[in-house]
């Protein structure tokens, strides 16, 4: 069947379904499988230590495959500078750049000589007009059901796509509680062009930096296993919940503070966790598609899962 969408002309790609940005997880190997399988794999910048590793990373994706892929900048609260991760980008002439978690108007202004395609990921309608404005070449709109930062405002993937389709002329890809060919399907009926999957690419064989204890506890966990912790500062995010998410949120009720939630909202506490596996110490994102999640297939075994089953639906539909 033909697959060919907004999404896939514009990002060179053979199914419109874009890997997320994954932090700490979304390197080479994850990257390079997910382009390889005919989707867009991206690797993660800014949890890298340096722009050499950020290019040499880049490096790795292309000795993998001869396919497009993307780096994603998540700003979130990235303390330091990134032009240093932009000018590698920008000379490694990397064809798809997206941003996620934070204010995406002064990376415009790094890349407006760029002829990279720029993706915006959006919790919001006026966020989707506002990429459109500042010259996204499509935006990525995520629901509260998805993993890791989410809008402030508790609206389902459901409702927030066909929203922003109506609001903007440039593609939109659907994300947040997308696992499978039928999720893919949904999207595409409530006018998305593409999908963005996270907590799904996760339970692949090539997402080789998660822990066994991080990929286990996706596999046996169900859709009321996740929680949303940094909401009272203003920065919701879904993780798996566990011993150290429950800490989080006491402090949440007693020290609404970023200083109090500092140490535990870290990237060190994420780390302890996905890569360590320990739970007394660390958290993992995660949305709410961990429920559907029961293996840990190869990238390529799951791209082709999902074709099929959106092929069975069209067919079954007459499309």
């Amino acid at each position: 069947m033909n697959w060919e969408t907004r999404v896939t002309k514009l990002l060179g790609i053979q199914y419109p379904i874009i890997q997320g940005g994954l932090a700490y997880l979304a390197y080479s190997d994850l990257a390079a499988a997910v382009s390889n399988a005919g989707g867009l794999g991206q690797i993660t910048a800014l949890t890298l230590e340096t722009p050499e590793q950020l290019r040499e990373e880049i490096r790795k994706v292309r000795a993998k495959t001869n396919k497009p892929f993307g780096v994603n900048f998540a700003f979130g609260n990235y303390g330091k500078g990134y032009e240093p991760m932009v000018e590698v980008v920008l000379d490694e002439d990397v064809p798809v750049i997206t941003m996620t978690g934070g204010n995406p108007t002064p990376m415009f202004e790094l890349l407006k000589d760029s002829n990279a395609k720029k993706l915006v990921l959006v919790a919001a309608r006026r966020q989707a007009q506002k990429a459109e404005e500042l010259g996204a070449d499509a935006v990525m709109v995520v629901g509260q059901e998805g993993g890791g930062h989410l809008g402030r405002d508790d609206v389902g993937t459901m409702v927030l796509v066909p929203q922003v389709v109506d609001s903007v002329s440039i593609p939109v890809i659907a994300s947040g509680g997308i696992g499978d060919g039928r999720g893919w399907m949904a999207a595409l009926a409530l006018g998305a062009e593409g999908i963005e999957m996270g907590t799904r690419f996760i339970a692949t064989k090539e997402c080789v930096h998660a822990s066994k204890a991080y990929i286990d506890a996706l596999l046996n966990s169900s859709e009321t296993d996740t929680t949303v912790i940094k909401r009272s500062i203003g920065a919701p995010a879904r993780a798996l919940k566990n011993s150290f998410t429950d800490e989080i949120l006491k402090i949440e009720e007693s020290t609404p503070t970023y200083e109090a939630l500092k140490a535990y909202i870290s990237g060190e506490a994420n780390k302890k966790f996905i890569y360590d596996g320990d739970e007394f110490k660390g958290y993992g994102w995660a949305g709410q598609v961990t429920g559907m999640i029961k293996d840990v297939p190869t990238v390529s075994e799951l791209i082709q899962r999902m074709v099929a089953q959106a092929e069975t639906i069209r067919v079954k539909w007459g499309q």
